[in-house]
């Protein structure tokens, strides 16, 4: 039996709640996760993990404490380990992450009211 396709647009479509990483894929050791982001989320890094962000849908900014970087819709950017960063999403964007499972979305500061530690599958038709 092949392996699941995975359709990003209805994928995306089963996410209600911005901020919250769906996981879609797993392969290595590593999560494929879908979020929808709106608004600014909390300033973090990931002491051990680089974290790759790929813009389906809208645009997103990364700030950086030295800058930022724009991305729209079919750019994407890794973020290396230990730099802090905060996305930023001005209108909703639709966005891959690929990063090691361990990863938790709020990195390696305090728990917040937005850190996801469970990632829940998204439920694909077949």
């Amino acid at each position: 039996m092949p392996p699941p396709v995975v359709n990003l647009t209805r994928a995306f479509e089963r996410i209600d709640k911005s901020w919250t990483p769906m996981l879609a894929a797993e392969l290595n050791g590593q999560h494929v996760r879908l979020a929808k982001l709106t608004g600014a989320f909390v300033w973090h890094s990931h002491e051990h993990e680089d974290e790759l962000f790929l813009v389906v849908r809208g645009s997103l900014r990364i700030e950086f404490r030295d800058g930022l970087a724009e991305l729209s819709e079919g750019d994407m950017i890794v973020v290396p380990r230990g730099v802090e960063h905060r996305p930023v999403a001005d209108g909703e964007a639709h966005v891959l992450l690929f990063e090691p499972a361990s990863t938790v979305n709020t990195g390696d500061g305090p728990a917040s009211e937005r850190t996801v530690r469970t990632i829940n599958r998204i439920a694909l038709d077949q």
